[in-house]
């Protein structure tokens, strides 16, 4: 029986939809006649709800609900076929469930990334998927993992949270479970350093850290 769980961020962590996630935004900008955001602006972004991401991007609260479904249609259109593995990133999967139960934790909707994860063909290797629809209060809060532990009859000092921005770190450290921050995706490593001990390039090293030294 699988003693250690770990859960796994997906977007800079697992996977890369960045270019999706940039049109995505950039339609529904142009929908509704407003100035669009940078590119950087958007990726600076990644990792929050979409509403925080609306909010962050200067959009008034009424037009908030409307954007996201706008939003969630276009991402729709194009998020297979521009969603990618990151390096390493199925031989992370692979090595992980190993010796690991694993799930996955993501402010995506529930969903669409259980679909993305099924077409990159590793969706498979997962016991449990908390999206953003499954928690009212998505990470930095603890729930979505103490629902992923939950739902895994798994132990949380048992437990690792593997992921790229400090939303990710801050919801493990909530939990209290260990953590890892990657560095394949959205945030510096000096920003990821205020929130866990243990940092990595990328998810791979990051499996490979739990298993030679823990």
């Amino acid at each position: 029986m699988k003693k250690t769980t770990i859960l796994f961020d997906l977007d800079g962590t697992l996977i890369d939809s960045t270019q999706a996630i940039i049109l995505s935004f950039n339609d529904t900008f142009d929908t509704f006649n407003f100035q669009k955001p940078t590119q950087e602006e958007i990726c600076k972004y990644i990792g929050y709800t979409l509403e925080d991401m609306f909010t962050f991007l200067k959009i008034e609260k009424r037009y908030i609900n409307h954007c996201i479904l706008e939003y969630k249609k276009n991402y729709r259109k194009r998020s297979l076929l521009m969603t990618k593995l990151l390096p390493d990133a199925k031989e992370a999967v692979l090595l992980a469930h190993s010796f690991a139960k694993l799930g996955i934790v993501t402010t995506k909707t529930g969903i669409y990334s259980k679909e993305i994860l099924e077409h990159l063909g590793i969706m498979k290797y997962f016991d449990v998927l908390i999206g953003r629809e499954q928690v009212l209060n998505p990470k930095p809060h603890k729930e979505p993992i103490e629902k992923a532990l939950s739902q895994m009859n798994a132990i949380a000092k048992e437990a690792w949270m593997i992921g790229d921005t400090k939303l990710d770190l801050l919801s493990a450290k909530n939990a209290n479970i260990n953590s890892i921050g990657v560095l394949c995706g959205y945030a510096k490593e000096d920003e990821l350093k205020k929130y866990s001990k243990h940092i990595e390039s990328n998810s791979l090293n990051a499996v490979q850290y739990i298993i030679n030294n823990f």
